[in-house]
């Protein structure tokens, strides 16, 4: 019989640390790795080009960025969930956003996904930490989601056969939305079955983006039920290119022939069943399918070339072999956004498992046998029609079904919204009882109209705290602070709304007000520094950097807060002192005072001097200071930036300004041609 069970897996990891104290106003740090060229826009059919074109995040907002975590890792046990029958066994995780670990097929003993045998988190997701390996549920906007390394809620319900189910939900801050993915292996069955379902609660549409991804070793042929696939690369270009063998002679269906990393978005007919499978040299391996709103397909690959290589050791262990990614998506690429009306869903089914074909087929150079003998095998392994009625069992029997053993829980962003909007969700509960310290605020706001003091109205000499950002800062939230009490707090999570909706001018008035009575400034400052900058005025956003840097440090004293320890107290102060000195330092070197600059670095604790990311810095300043030898014997020394963007070229282009050399390959992790 299928059985769900709570169970641990010890692996080493890199704890996650805290959050960045700052909201994020920007846009994320590697949103120009996924952008695509306005030359290139026009050329696309025009039906992907308005998918492109739709909801572009402004900022992060509400979501915090987590950049705290380290490189050095120590055995830990990660809570796990076991989903598991006579023939798979499902390791899923969900406090690191239900992503699933491992996919083990028990008649044969293998292991049907790239495992990563460690847990190092890495800047990918749109606020930052991620980590590879297994399949992950990405939700919210092009990249990976701001859920990867959080907690998801989790239960178990009754699958349409009967037999135990696990649901994971959440509600997805970027777009507002809630969404479930529910996992049940049948009895004597080779294939998970997942189903998903994102709902739109509100009046108004909502811009949509999901893909699961999916990693499998990459010695492997991908294939998919297409003659074509949109190409895209670091470069910023979207092509289509014919499958398998492109123009330049090359079968890019195999991941190690290709040196560069890139994405090909597979052009599957409408009319086509949606799969796509990995095999070994013995034409065995994983097919994932699905019902036919899952229509986007794609494969990922870091590419042999010394940047993709590096990155795949970056992610993982040394001597840990690499891996690819097979993806499905709601569009026909990654870059594109569908439109969800108000009152109205989203759902689907997916299936994993294994698949086994004649090798001298599936690994031929007929592309057409190819991909027909995959079609055959997994028509033999499971039907279209049982996928089809799988997914008509799951959603009017299952779907709607109460949970009934809670496993883990998420966040309570969910419940205040339920709370405020009293949205009735059948299947994905949101109760009072999840909302934490960090929604409190809001409850009494909702209930009495009045945001108590956060970090922005603590007396002097408190220790500071991460400023609440606004929850999903739609209408009703800003209606209610427009409305409440004016105090340097209001005014600070006014801002914020404001900023969100693309009211810049009123936010900037909104800080500004709130500057005026302030004890405790930074916050503020810190935020008319980000309108500063994103408005082209880089020196006044330098001054108000550094006067945010200035009035933290003078901020430190006081007594502790009741429940608060001395080494709590410290973590915090070194979180604040570290993102306001990386945004101070970054500014003053963008205006050319790498003396300002200077001073402002050994006002940083020795501790924060240390890391990775401000041993970067100090060769930025020891080059604007004319110092080559001492930035050259920096890099000597060795660093690493625990928190690299995705497609940064940062550290090519300062090695380039010391000598040269070629860069080391420590150094390398450059994912475009040069």
């Amino acid at each position: 019989m299928t059985t769900v069970r709570r169970a641990v897996l010890t692996l080493p990891a890199a704890p996650l640390g805290p959050d960045n104290p700052l909201p994020a106003l920007r846009a994320p740090a590697g949103a120009g790795a996924h952008a695509v060229d306005p030359r290139t826009l026009a050329e696309l059919p025009r039906d992907m080009a308005r998918g492109i074109g739709r909801a572009p995040l402004r900022s992060l907002l509400p979501a915090p960025v987590r950049d705290g975590y380290g490189r050095e890792r120590t055995p830990a046990e990660l809570d796990t969930i076991v989903i598991e029958n006579d023939r798979l066994r499902v390791t899923v995780l969900p406090g690191l956003g239900g992503r699933i670990h491992s996919l083990h097929h028990k008649p044969t003993g293998r292991e049907l996904l790239y495992r990563n045998p460690v847990f190092q988190p890495a800047a990918f997701a749109l606020n930052g930490a991620w980590f590879s390996g297994g399949v992950e549920w990405n939700i919210g906007a092009t990249g990976h989601t701001t859920l990867s390394c959080a907690a998801l809620h989790a239960a178990t319900v009754r699958a349409p056969d009967g037999g135990p189910m696990l649901r994971l939900w959440e509600w997805e801050r970027l777009r507002d939305l809630p969404f479930q993915v529910d996992l049940w292996l049948p009895e004597d069955s080779d294939f998970l079955y997942v189903g998903v379902r994102i709902r739109n609660p509100h009046e108004r549409p909502a811009p949509v983006y999901w893909w699961s991804n999916i990693a499998v070793p990459e010695d492997r042929r991908v294939l998919a039920p297409a003659d074509a696939a949109w190409h895209h690369g670091y470069e910023r270009g979207l092509r289509r290119v014919p499958v398998p063998v492109t123009e330049d002679g090359a079968d890019r269906t195999y991941p190690l022939n290709s040196t560069h990393a890139a994405d090909w978005f597979y052009d599957l007919p409408e009319e086509q069943r949606r799969w796509i499978a990995a095999l070994d040299t013995d034409g065995t391996g994983l097919v994932q399918t699905s019902t036919d709103p899952l229509r986007g397909r794609k494969l990922f690959v870091w590419g042999t070339g010394r940047g993709g290589r590096r990155w795949q050791e970056w992610l993982t262990e040394p001597g840990t072999p690499g891996y690819a990614e097979i993806q499905a998506g709601l569009a026909r690429t990654q870059l594109e956004h569908l439109e969800l009306a108000g009152g109205a869903e989203f759902s689907w089914l997916e299936a994993y498992g294994p698949l086994a074909v004649d090798p001298a087929t599936a690994l031929g150079d007929d592309w057409t046998a190819a991909r027909s003998g995959v079609e055959c095998s997994l028509a033999g392994a499971l039907p279209r029609t049982a996928v089809d009625a799988a997914y008509t069992a799951w959603r009017e029997g299952a779907a709607d079904s109460a949970p009934e053993e809670v496993l883990a829980a998420g966040s309570g962003w969910g419940a205040l919204e339920v709370l405020r909007g009293g949205y009735e969700l059948p299947g994905t509960p949101f109760p009072e009882s999840t909302l934490g310290p960090e929604q409190e605020p809001w409850r009494e706001l909702l209930r009495t109209g009045v945001l108590p003091p956060s970090v922005t109205g603590a007396a002097p000499g408190t220790p500071p705290v991460p400023p609440l950002v606004a929850p999903l800062v739609a209408s009703p939230w800003r209606d209610m602070l427009e409305t409440a009490p004016a105090d340097p707090s209001t005014e600070y999570q006014l801002g914020i709304a404001q900023w969100h909706a693309g009211d810049r001018a009123q936010a900037v008035r909104s800080w500004e007000r709130g500057l005026k009575e302030a004890t405790v400034r930074w916050p503020l400052l810190y935020c008319l520094a980000v309108a500063d900058r994103e408005d082209g005025h880089p020196e006044r956003a330098a001054e108000h950097f550094t006067e945010a840097f200035a009035d933290h440090q003078g901020t430190e004293g006081g007594t502790d807060r009741e429940g608060e320890d001395g080494a709590d107290r410290e973590g915090v102060r070194a979180t604040v002192v570290a993102a306001l000195g990386r945004e101070a330092l970054d500014a003053l070197l963008a205006v050319g005072r790498p003396d300002r600059a200077r001073t402002l670095w050994h006002r940083l604790p020795e501790p924060v001097r240390r890391r990775g990311a401000f041993r970067l810095f100090d060769v930025r300043l020891l080059l604007a200071e004319g110092r080559r030898d001492e930035a050259r014997a920096v890099f000597d020394e060795g660093f690493e930036v625990a928190d690299l963007s995705e497609g940064a070229e940062i550290l090519g282009e300062l090695w380039a300004r010391v000598t040269d050399e070629l860069l080391p390959d420590t150094y390398e992790f450059r994912m475009r041609p040069s």
